[in-house]
Parts: C-alpha cells; structure tokens; sequence
C-alpha cells in the first residue's frame, strides 16, 4: 500500500522566501527507510505492510487517533519492538526524548546530559555546550528536583542533542507543559533541528503542533498512512496564516473532527 500525497487546496500566490519540504529533501541522504513493515499483537494487526522513508534534515509529525499504532512505530524505530515482516534501515546514532523527561534525581542536571557516556573533559564540555543550546546555562549542578517542567524537559533534550543523533525520535514531549511553555519549547526544538540537521519523528496529537514544526505531516490510520503532504510554508510560522489554517481544518477533518472528514486531504488506495 502507498501512501498518497495528499491534495491540499493550492497555496495563495505570493513570493516564497524559503524552498519546498520536497527540494530540501532531495539534496539530503535517507535516514530512515521501512519497506513492507508489518506488526500485530494476537489477532490484531497495528502496522500492515507500511513504507516510509526520511531524510536527514527532515521534520516529519505523525499524526493519529489514539491506538493507531504511531508509539509502535516509535519502538519499531528505536529498536524496542522488532517487526514481524518487513525491513527497517535506520541509523546507529538515535536517540528518543519522550513526553516525561525521565531525569535520574541523584544525579545532578550535567551528571543526566552525559549519563552513560565516559568521563572525560570532552564529555563534560560537549554536556555543557548542549545545556547552552537548550538555554540552561549555569544550571549544570542543579539537582533535577529544582527545575521547572520547561526546565527538567530542556535537560532531555540536551541529553538528546549531546549524542549528535542522525535520529530524533520525539514521543509527545511537550503534552505535560503549560501552553506558554510548549510554545516556547516548539520553538526551540525548531531552532535545534535546523542547527543539527538530524532527521526527525515527532509523534503528537496536536495539530497545531504539527503545522508549526512539520515540513511533512503522515496520518496513520488502521495500519497505514491515510495521509503523507508536505508542509510549504515560510518560516517562522503564523499560527493564524490563512494557509496555516486550511492546513489545521484539513487534518482536523481527516482526523474526524468537523464536517466532511475526506474532503481536504488525500487517503491511500490498497
């Protein structure tokens, strides 16, 4: 079954100041490939005969209906689950931030960015670097239960960043903040992305979430991708754009929220 790209309505006429998700990819080599990738669990089938493929430098959202199978897919990447068909080529350096930051409290905040990592000057410089990036400077011998949610969350992403991933894989990670601080959160993790360069899944169930990160939105739905469009908007991104919006009212309706739920978007034909 392959996906099919997704016939939004066309984008307004006016100048473009950035190339589209589809020309930025192709200058890039794959990062993630699934070919035929099937799972089950007893009788039920969560994943069936699905392909994907993902780019270094690519911000790819997956959307879904809870219990769709988007967290198996996640395992599937990160090696927890393993598949009972298909093949999956994803690179040796990944790492997963997930909703809970998931900080050891006895260890202080620089102690958890390099956990499992030698000890060296290298080690701690590279730590203390990514603290920088995430905006925590000074807070190296903070103990994580003085931190802050937006706070304890930075720390794992610069758990994350410190390892030069080819492979992001994001599983809801902002769901626990507050609105400001996932705000703040989206931008930044939009800022690291484009610095690093790693190839990118972020698992959500927030739409405008998506619209503002993605350069390419995949629903899943029994099985399979109902949807796999590109995101071609300028950025930094206008959560009220008249664009921006079709976008969120079209996945919202293939989602099943509002009136005609196949109108906007494409779905995949076995």
């Amino acid at each position: 079954m392959t996906p099919a790209q997704a016939p939004l309505p066309p984008l307004a006429e006016r100048e473009r100041t950035a190339t589209t998700a589809a020309e930025r990819r192709a200058g890039e080599p794959v990062a993630v490939r699934l070919q035929g990738v099937r799972k089950s669990f007893g009788d039920k089938t969560i994943l069936g005969s699905v392909d994907l493929t993902i780019h270094r430098g690519e911000f790819v959202v997956l959307l879904g209906p809870s219990g769709t199978g988007k967290t198996t897919l996640l395992r599937l990447l990160t090696g927890l689950e393993r598949p009972d068909g298909g093949e999956i080529l994803v690179p040796r350096q990944r790492t997963v931030v997930y909703q809970e930051p998931r900080l050891i409290p006895s260890k202080r905040v620089l102690g958890n960015v390099v956990v499992g990592q030698r000890r060296s000057a290298a080690v701690r410089a590279a730590g203390t670097k990514a603290l920088d990036e995430v905006g925590l400077s000074g807070k190296q011998r903070d103990w994580p239960a003085t931190l802050s949610g937006g706070e304890a969350q930075r720390v794992a992403l610069a758990r994350a960043l410190v390892r030069e991933p080819e492979l992001l894989l994001l599983d809801e990670p902002f769901a626990a903040l507050d609105a400001l601080t996932r705000l703040q959160m989206q931008d930044l993790v939009g800022d690291l992305v484009a610095r690093h360069r790693p190839a990118v899944l972020l698992v959500t169930h927030d739409v405008d979430e998506a619209v503002r990160l993605a350069d390419r939105v995949l629903i899943l739905n029994e099985g399979s991708f109902a949807v796999d469009v590109d995101i071609d908007l300028a950025r930094p991104r206008d959560r009220n754009d008249p664009e921006a919006l079709r976008y969120r009212a079209a996945f919202l309706a293939e989602l099943g929220v509002g009136r005609d739920a196949t109108h906007h978007l494409g779905r995949s034909t076995p």
